[in-house]
C-alpha cells in the first residue's frame, strides 16, 4: 500500500475537451488510480454516460471557464504537468512525477493551448509518432505515476 502523505496528491483534467465520452472514461480511470480531484477548462460536461462508477460524485469536480481561472486556483505548491506532443516535452518513461501536481490534457483535436504549454511546469509525451486518445493518455499517465510510486516505496 502506498502512503498517501508520501505519495502526495494529484488532480487531472482536460482543456476544451471535445467529447463527453472521453471525460467519462478519464474520470472513471481517475477514481481507480487515486486522483484527488478532476476538472475541466472551457467546455463543461457535468454528467458522463460512461462514468459508471460515478466519479463526479465520489471526488471533487471543478470547472474553470478559462485557463487563467484554472491557473489562478491551482492548489498551493502544485505543479502543472502538461501532456502534449511538443519539442520541450520529456518522455513519460523517464519522467519523475512531482509529489503534488495537476495533470492537464488538451482537446483531442487541438491539444493544449499555447498558454497552457507555456505555463506548464513540466511537459510529458509518449513514445508514439501520433497523438493518442485523451482518456487513454490520461490513464497511462496516472498508471505510470502509480507504478513509479509503488517502485519507490518498495525500495525504501
Amino acid at each position: 500500500m502506498i502512503d498517501n502523505l508520501d505519495q502526495g496528491y494529484f488532480g487531472i483534467g482536460i482543456q476544451n475537451g471535445k467529447t463527453p465520452e472521453n471525460l467519462g472514461v478519464l474520470w472513471r480511470s481517475a477514481q481507480n488510480m487515486g486522483a484527488s480531484f478532476i476538472f475541466t477548462i472551457g467546455n463543461r460536461y457535468a454528467k458522463q454516460a460512461c462514468d459508471t462508477h460515478k466519479a463526479v460524485g465520489a471526488m471533487p469536480y471543478f470547472h474553470y471557464n478559462t485557463f487563467d481561472d484554472f491557473y489562478k486556483h491551482l492548489p498551493k505548491g502544485a505543479m502543472v504537468v502538461g501532456v502534449e506532443l511538443d519539442e520541450k516535452s520529456v518522455e513519460l518513461e523517464t519522467f519523475e512525477h512531482p509529489r503534488r501536481c495537476v495533470y492537464l490534457l488538451g482537446a483531442e483535436d487541438h491539444g493544449l493551448s499555447k498558454q497552457a504549454i507555456d505555463k506548464s511546469h513540466h511537459l510529458v509525451k509518449f513514445d508514439t509518432s501520433l497523438s493518442i486518445n485523451v482518456a487513454v493518455a490520461g490513464s497511462i499517465v496516472m498508471y505510470d505515476r502509480r507504478m513509479k510510486a509503488r517502485l519507490k516505496s518498495a525500495t525504501k
